[in-house]
């Protein structure tokens, strides 16, 4: 069962409420080929309580055996995002674009009026985990587009790295420094945090803002022992845990700590109501 916490902003003027989203509530399948979790629900897992958060309508963890993966199939309306934890997977679609994407890329994909694309790991000896998330663009009809950009370890060590950012807000900058720009107000940053250090997150708009937060599994169970945590506003967070933060209004700052015994890769998810 997610259990829920009331605690206070860094920011005295607002409370924020997060709720955990533990590992083994989300959906999950095992296809054999293909092992996954599901956040909100998705194919077969249907949750009304997990439907979408802000513009966030997916946040898939994947796991694809080696020499299999996804056929060519079809998207339209939304905006489609493959973080690379570890292996490589192929993207090909149908607007041109074949890629073998590895650790560290972010392939970013608008779907707009439609395209077609398949995602296949051709690694006949490592399986591939990647991040698949879906975020619903603030404006329909537009032309397919694609970026694919590369966001080092180094980069996102002890740092929260923004990986993708609005385009209301984005410096307008096509720089591999820079991050993903995308239809809609969600702000996507990264960061590998370090036992004992913590990273400062400021929200990137004024008014209310919806906050989600996700550590990065290691292995395809969460560790009983060890194993990489996060803390923020009081709640602690493990392997594959998630947590809806909400209450929190900008200008305001969000603090978050590794506390566990390794290392923590998670993601956080800045959005409009």
């Amino acid at each position: 069962m997610a259990t829920e916490t009331q605690t206070a902003a860094t920011n005295a003027t607002s409370n924020l409420k997060i709720t955990k989203r533990p590992w083994n509530a989300r959906g999950h399948a095992d296809h054999s080929w293909l092992y996954t979790f599901h956040t909100f629900s998705f194919a077969s897992y249907h949750d009304r309580a997990h439907q979408s958060f802000g513009p966030l309508r997916v946040i898939n963890e994947d796991r694809v055996e080696r020499g299999t993966g996804f056929g060519e199939h079809s998207h339209a309306e939304f905006l489609i995002y493959s973080y690379i934890v570890r292996g490589e997977l192929e993207h090909k679609d149908s607007m041109g674009n074949l890629e073998n994407l590895q650790r560290g890329e972010v392939q970013f994909t608008s779907a707009g009026t439609g395209i077609r694309h398949s995602e296949y790991n051709r690694n006949k000896k490592e399986d591939v985990h990647f991040l698949q998330i879906w975020a619903k663009p603030n404006v329909s009809g537009l032309k397919p587009s694609y970026v694919t950009r590369k966001f080092t370890d180094e980069m996102k060590t002890n740092k929260l790295v923004k990986i993708v950012d609005s385009v209301d807000r984005h410096s307008g900058k096509d720089a591999e420094s820079e991050p993903i720009p995308a239809n809609a107000d969600v702000t996507t940053s990264a960061s590998i945090l370090h036992p004992g250090k913590s990273v400062t997150h400021e929200l990137v708009a004024e008014g209310e803002r919806n906050v989600y937060l996700h550590v990065v599994m290691s292995e395809r169970t969460q560790p009983k022992t060890g194993g990489s945590k996060i803390k923020v506003g009081g709640v602690e967070l493990g392997e594959g845990d998630g947590a809806y933060v909400r209450g929190a209004k900008g200008p305001g700052k969000i603090e978050i700590e590794s506390v566990g015994a390794n290392e923590a890769e998670f993601l956080l998810f800045d959005m409009g109501q």
